[in-house]
C-alpha cells in the first residue's frame, strides 16, 4: 500500500477578486477546521495563499496572497489557535486548479 499523504486539504477560503477580507460565509466554512483544531492539540495548518487576477503584477498577487492568508491566521489566533500551529505561504499568482482568489487549509498531522 502507498504510505498515506501527512497532509489533507481541510477546507478552502474564497475571497472576492482584490479583496483580502473575510466574509461571513468564510468565517462558517472555519468554524469546522476550528472545532477539530481545539480537538486535537497536535494538529497544524499550512495556510496555501493564492490571489490569481488576471491584472495583478507578480509582486502585487504575491501581496494580496500574504494578506489573504494574515486574514485566516488572524482569525483563527482570535478563536483560541495558537500561532506556532499555522504555517503561512503567499503563493500569489501561482494558482493551483481552483478559484484564483483563495487560501487552502491543509492539515499537517504530527
Amino acid at each position: 500500500r502507498p504510505p498515506e499523504s501527512k497532509r489533507q486539504q481541510a477546507a478552502n477560503v474564497i475571497f472576492a477578486a482584490g479583496a483580502s477580507a473575510l466574509t461571513p460565509a468564510a468565517q462558517k466554512s472555519l468554524a469546522t477546521i476550528l472545532a477539530r483544531m481545539k480537538e486535537n492539540a497536535a494538529m497544524r495548518l499550512q495556510l496555501m495563499a493564492y490571489a490569481g487576477e488576471a491584472k495583478l503584477s507578480p509582486s502585487k498577487a504575491r501581496r494580496l496572497s500574504l494578506s489573504r492568508a494574515l486574514a485566516v491566521r488572524s482569525y483563527l489566533i482570535k478563536q483560541g489557535v495558537r500561532s506556532t500551529r499555522i504555517d503561512v505561504r503567499a503563493l500569489g499568482n501561482k494558482v493551483t486548479p481552483g478559484a484564483p482568489s483563495r487560501v487552502d487549509l491543509r492539515v499537517l498531522e504530527n
